[in-house]
């Protein structure tokens, strides 16, 4: 499990510290020049954080400086600002080191790791989970497209709230361990790949997208809810879309567990991407999670066996 960080800093010496650091912590670092930030930000990439050097941040600036202009536009990204001044020079305001998850200098580098572990990682997923959700969704994906190679990118966190693509869907996931949301979410030219022969009609590109996550919900289900009473809850929380910003929110600051699959002619020709995210923003309880039990007969009702 990994997560992308932006990195931007204006000493060159310090980029190697920093790329130890995040292969070290499983973030994959990218760089950035800063006249390039904001547009990189405006361009919907999945992020887990920023690293941003305090001769970049701008805190002395009239108008507020990047440092504050990143915040303003992203406020869920956890920002890492390392520190140039001496010791001996005055502390960054507090109206200013609010900005920051986390200060650090390059020479105390490790300080960080409880920060990027509490903003980034801070929810953790069971490896069986996760391979779990992999196997079920190749094999949904590969039963419904079989003359496409279906491939999936290595899973990883966003911290993010932005909606890729067009066409977005939503199913609840409730059990004793956990309860929120499947989302699924493409572009509506790479639905439109998928079916070629019926992309005339949007309403045909909701209705895949649809049954896409219908039966993935039902593979989710049938491995990973059991079938035993859940403790009833009441709560809920707003989900709120924006699709001026292209923005969801599902009221919680935890992690988006996501999955990138990639969908390609078997005859060649550029993949097209569907990404799955995971929210589990009312319940989350990994310690309870469990793989329910498959029988001989649970076979024999599924078809996958038979009598001779």
């Amino acid at each position: 499990m990994f997560s992308k960080v932006l990195v931007l800093d204006q000493n060159p010496e310090c980029y190697g510290v920093i790329k130890a650091f995040c292969e070290s912590h499983n973030l994959l670092g990218l760089k950035v020049q800063e006249e390039r930030m904001m547009s990189v930000l405006q361009s919907y990439i999945d992020l887990g954080g920023i690293m941003l050097s305090e001769s970049c941040a701008g805190l002395d600036e009239p108008d507020g400086g990047l440092a504050r202009a990143i915040h303003k536009m992203r406020p869920e990204l956890p920002i890492f600002l390392r520190l140039k001044r001496e010791e001996s020079a005055p502390p960054i305001p507090p109206s200013d080191l609010k900005l920051f998850n986390a200060t650090y200098r390059i020479d105390d580098i490790n300080v960080l790791h409880e920060a990027v572990v509490a903003s980034i990682f801070s929810q953790d997923y069971p490896n069986a989970l996760v391979r779990g959700i992999i196997e079920l969704s190749l094999h949904i994906l590969t039963s419904q497209f079989p003359s496409m190679n279906v491939e999936v990118e290595k899973p990883y966190l966003v911290r993010d709230r932005l909606i890729s693509g067009e066409v977005t869907s939503l199913i609840p996931l409730e059990s004793n361990w956990c309860r929120g949301y499947m989302m699924l979410q493409a572009k509506e030219s790479a639905l439109r790949e998928l079916v070629p022969g019926k992309s005339g009609d949007f309403r045909l590109l909701n209705n895949m997208l649809g049954e896409l996550t219908n039966l993935t919900w039902g593979a989710f289900k049938s491995r990973y809810i059991n079938q035993a009473p859940s403790t009833p809850y009441t709560s809920q929380v707003p989900t709120i879309v924006n699709h001026e910003q292209r923005y969801i929110t599902f009221g919680s600051d935890d992690p988006l567990l996501c999955f990138n699959y990639l969908l390609s002619a078997k005859d060649g020709g550029p993949p097209v991407t569907l990404q799955q995210r995971f929210i589990f923003n009312l319940n989350w309880s990994p310690e309870d999670f469990r793989e329910n039990e498959t029988s001989v007969d649970d076979f024999f009702k599924s078809g996958e066996l038979e009598l001779f």
